[in-house]
């Protein structure tokens, strides 16, 4: 049985779809605000995620973004947002499909099944929180924990982290890690990422000069190691 999450401020629409989709065959969870929304999601991992971009607490996009900084459940918008602007934040956001406000609801269900479908098929695991023998990361509070003792990361030394952690074992290019985390225009400053590993195996390796996680392959780029 696949867990929705839906993430809606108005209650007769949010009750709607709990029904509907319970009604065929789905294990929803069901809040109201984005703050709530996240809590939900790190502490029961959904299959998919219904998010509202007009949250009373927090924009919808915020929630896409907290929710893609550790995981790759598929995300579909529900906004009376209509404008080619708002899509495209929430799609960059990390969003994978936008309904607009009317909807039908077969049309909702059938996008449900496709994007279920698709995570399925390129098997996306997702994990609110890395443990090694060395240390545990937090994705969903953004903390870092080393023997017990919190770790201080910067932003960017999380989002460095969150690029690599999110596809264990496969190995990065730098070109992309520097596109991802600075920017497009970045892909040829593979110092910053010397820099940045080199301050990351400080603070969270066991033997920063033999580090067993953050691993370097070069000239070619970096992999991560839970094991």
């Amino acid at each position: 049985m696949s867990r929705l999450l839906i993430v809606e401020d108005e209650p007769a629409l949010r009750r709607a779809l709990t029904i509907n989709l319970r009604a065929r065959g789905y294990a929803v969870d069901a809040l109201g605000t984005g703050t709530g929304a996240l809590r939900a999601a790190a502490a029961h991992q959904p299959d998919l995620v219904i998010v509202d971009l007009g949250l009373p607490d927090l924009d919808g996009a915020e929630v896409i973004a907290g929710l893609r900084g550790w995981s790759r459940v598929p995300i579909i918008v529900l906004s009376a947002r209509d404008t080619q602007q708002q899509k495209v934040r929430a799609l960059d956001a990390g969003a994978d499909d936008y309904v607009t406000k009317p909807f039908g609801m077969d049309e909702l269900l059938a996008r449900v099944r496709a994007a279920l479908r698709r995570a399925q098929e390129h098997d996306l695991p997702s994990a609110a929180v890395i443990r090694t023998d060395s240390f545990e990361l937090d994705l969903a509070g953004k903390r870092a924990t080393r023997a017990g003792v919190e770790v201080k990361l910067t932003p960017t030394e999380w989002h460095l982290v969150e690029a690599l952690v999110r596809r264990p074992g496969i190995l990065v290019p730098g070109s992309q890690l520097l596109s991802e985390v600075w920017g497009p225009g970045y892909e040829g400053q593979a110092n910053y990422l010397r820099v940045y590993f080199a301050q990351l195996r400080r603070k969270l390796e066991r033997d920063p000069g033999r580090p067993r996680h953050f691993i370097t392959e070069p000239g070619l780029g970096y992999r991560f190691e839970a094991g």
